[in-house]
């Protein structure tokens, strides 16, 4: 069952996402390995509850139907964590990891609570309430990857949290015109309203100006949750410090290239080449480089705190 469920595993991360399957490479194999269950169990979560496979565009499912998928994927995860036999390759690989490495229950049904508020139809008034979602679908994440990592101290976990909902900023900025057809808004109705904008003409393209500037702003706010991101370098093995560096030079650039293309930002999907890909995996092996000389340090005042 071993190699089949790395195969599956491997697949989801290479088809899911490229942004981070270039620092999953820079893993020694067994955190490699974990890496790319965890990956796969939470890629295949949020497939489910949109109805697609690997992210593909697919039919859009009763809103009903969409709470039956939710019950099973909580009813799976319980399944996993009693240890009984798994059929579905992504909660027998969620099973290997959760039980090797004591990941916390709480963290799992964390994570599962951020693809309710889509069933949901979640609205974010504040700010605050788009960081508690970012905190539910990637800082969890964040949260589980560390310990994968073997990381258990408080302060550098906070740090792995930072850099989740660091890279769901830039999701959301990068994704606002996709998610509006979908008819989802995670920007909060508080920058919304005052220029005019809710969620069901975000995605007109009269808009797009002001769009970028929502972008911006989104983009700016990610910037002190990757700094404290940063400051947690030093808490992993010098591998992991370069795996992660790399994925944090990634995805921030990807924020960097929102802000950049301005009002033409949703003309395509905006991503990194090779070749930057590469620049940026030459930087994070010098960042993982230099953080063994230094402790982690304090996260910056004034970020939103995990429960």
């Amino acid at each position: 069952m071993s190699m089949p469920l790395m195969e599956h595993a491997s697949q989801t991360m290479a088809v899911g996402s490229k942004s981070f399957a270039t620092a999953a490479k820079l893993f020694d194999a067994s955190t490699r390995r974990s890496t790319l269950m965890l990956y796969a169990w939470c890629r295949h979560c949020d497939d489910v509850i949109d109805g697609q496979t690997l992210g593909a565009s697919a039919v859009q499912h009763p809103r009903d139907d969409a709470q039956a998928r939710m019950a099973h994927l909580e009813l799976e995860t319980r399944r996993a964590y009693s240890g009984a036999a798994m059929e579905e390759p992504a909660f027998a690989a969620f099973q290997e990891v959760a039980l090797m490495h004591r990941i916390p229950p709480q963290l799992a049904f964390d994570h599962l609570a951020g693809f309710a508020m889509d069933v949901h139809q979640q609205r974010y008034l504040r700010f605050e309430d788009t960081l508690r979602y970012c905190y539910h679908v990637a800082g969890v994440v964040g949260l589980m990857m560390a310990r994968v990592m073997g990381v258990r101290d408080e302060r550098v976990l906070d740090h792995a949290c930072d850099l989740g909902l660091a890279f769901q900023l830039t999701n959301i900025a990068r994704d606002i015109v996709e998610d509006a057809h979908q008819g989802r808004c995670y920007l909060p109705e508080e920058w919304l309203h005052p220029l005019g904008l809710h969620a069901a003409n975000l995605a007109e393209t009269q808009h797009r100006a002001t769009l970028a500037t929502l972008a911006a702003r989104l983009v700016a706010e990610a910037e002190p949750y990757y700094q404290s991101a940063h400051a947690g370098l030093p808490g992993l093995s010098l591998r992991s410090a370069w795996a992660i560096a790399t994925a944090h030079g990634v995805y921030r650039e990807i924020g960097v290239k929102v802000q950049q293309a301005g009002s033409h930002a949703w003309d395509r999907r905006q991503r990194t080449s090779k070749g930057e890909k590469l620049g940026l995996l030459l930087k994070g092996a010098g960042l993982a480089l230099s953080s063994r000389l230094t402790r982690p340090a304090q996260r910056p005042e004034g970020l939103w705190q995990r429960p």
